[in-house]
């Protein structure tokens, strides 16, 4: 291996971290790579000599290869792996050299890290990455966080790497510290709440609605042109016009079992709202439904048990299924960056969420047309609390959440699960509530534990009752 030659290097040549050095080597950058497996990392060279791959069979050799500041990508699988790299490399590092650890690592992790780095003289960066094995090779949306002197040293060869959408390349600042990870795991979030509420519909199409495969596809398709554009739902629509390899009369998606996996970050969502004390109704529902999908036979004995009679829904038409999907999407939308923000202020990452939206719109796996609309929202008021608050989405809100009333309805009288479009429905109406049921939850535990509620009419005060008890009387 020849000597400083390379402009970066990439750890870790699982399909990510070979596809993403493909694509560095792409944009003219030299490109060393290593892999603890060196036979790995030789095929990846040898499979594709356009890219010019420089191969190193140990860390050391990787290291010297590169130009100083060095710039180092890791690619591994979260977790130990990602500690372990970061040791090997410690006392390789000099100055102003600078690790990026590019896989879906868990943000506490990358905060960890974050204060391992500030006592080091490398530098160091917690970048997600997204669009999976295809957005690594032509171009993914790329989220880091961390040291902003490293972010400025590496920005070049990020934004070249990118996706790039009419708003330009996809990659931004998320902030300090984690936000990079944090952002990453936000997206993932949103992602499934997207996924779960598509697929609701497409039930609710063919056992609600009757609808044959093809005019599912073709209503997918016709959404794909209006405000619903988006990855997910362009590849919804594929799926239903895909053939059984083995049956070619059935839909393969009919053969596939119905239980869905998940890697955790979905999990890693939830349990970090629970902790930030935000409420995303509509993505734990949908990390919910998943959990409960994977508990086939259960369900299967749960059905024969109780025969539940299910119904065609009355009076629904396909509109109003586009409509109640779009008042959905705003809502899974809200809670995300609603957990952005409170992150933000709580962490102090700085972090801009109108850029976050906008290199979101190419390149992972939830970009969409909508995002434009979240972007000129927090363009028109960077302070703004809720998405859902903005005026444009406000406005759009009061003319579909009646149909997001009306599918939710017809779906729990015909006996149709819907729990992300339940779930979105029951967050606006508990946020259009001023008076809600919160008093009565306070009043019991005062009464139970002495826990004391604020009055009305004296907020800010903390009282207690002595209850008067129904006991003998």
């Amino acid at each position: 291996m020849s000597n400083a030659t390379n402009d970066i290097a990439v750890i870790g040549m699982g399909v990510m971290g070979a596809n993403l050095a493909r694509n560095f080597a792409s944009r003219g950058l030299s490109v060393g790579i290593y892999n603890r497996t060196v036979a790995l990392a030789k095929e990846v060279a040898a499979n594709h000599p356009e890219a010019k791959l420089d191969q190193a069979d140990t860390l050391e050799a990787l290291v010297a290869g590169l130009k100083k500041p060095r710039r180092i990508i890791v690619m591994v699988s979260a977790g130990k792996a990602v500690d372990a790299v970061m040791d090997s490399l410690d006392p390789l590092l000099e100055e102003g050299d600078i690790i990026v650890d590019a896989g879906n690592s868990h943000f506490a992790d990358t905060e960890r890290r974050c204060e391992r780095a500030d006592a080091r003289p490398w530098r160091f960066m917690g970048m997600g990455v997204s669009g999976g094995a295809e957005g690594a090779l032509l171009g993914p949306s790329i989220m880091p966080g961390g040291d902003v002197e490293a972010w400025n040293a590496l920005r070049p060869m990020l934004e070249s790497a990118a996706a790039v959408s009419d708003s330009g390349a996809c990659v931004a600042y998320c902030g300090t510290g984690s936000a990079g990870h944090f952002t990453k795991m936000v997206h993932n979030g949103i992602e499934y709440g997207d996924m779960q509420l598509i697929a609701e519909s497409a039930v609710l199409m063919r056992q609600g609605l009757g609808m044959p495969s093809r005019a599912v596809a073709d209503t997918y398709a016709e959404w794909n042109r209006g405000d619903l554009e988006s990855f997910l739902i362009e590849i919804t629509a594929d799926i239903f016009r895909t053939p059984d390899p083995k049956n070619t009369s059935a839909l393969l998606v009919d053969a596939i079992l119905d239980k869905a996996g998940q890697k955790g970050t979905g999990r890693w969502t939830v349990l970090a709202a629970v902790e930030l004390g935000v409420a995303i109704p509509t993505i734990a529902a949908a990390v919910d439904a998943r959990a409960l999908s994977a508990q086939k036979a259960l369900r299967l004995q749960a059905e024969e048990l109780f025969a539940p009679r299910r119904s065609t829904l009355a009076g629904i038409r396909t509109e109003d299924l586009r409509d109640a999907l779009y008042a959905a999407k705003i809502a899974s939308y809200t809670q995300g960056f609603a957990m952005l923000r409170t992150a933000s202020e709580e962490r102090g990452y700085g972090s801009d969420f109108g850029e976050i939206s906008r290199i979101w719109k190419e390149g992972c796996i939830i970009r969409a047309g909508f995002l434009d609309r979240v972007r000129e929202a927090f363009a028109e008021d960077s302070e703004l609390s809720l998405l859902a608050l903005a005026p444009s989405f406000q406005k759009e809100l009061v003319t579909r959440l009646p149909a997001l009333r009306r599918v939710v309805s017809a779906a729990v009288t015909a006996g149709l699960a819907v729990p992300g479009l339940s779930a979105s429905l029951a967050y606006f109406d508990t946020l259009v509530c001023g008076r809600g049921s919160a008093n009565i939850i306070q009043a019991q535990r005062d009464y139970f534990g002495s826990h004391t509620y604020e009055r009305l009419d004296e907020p800010g005060v903390s009282v207690h009752t002595d209850w008067p008890s129904s006991k003998g009387s």
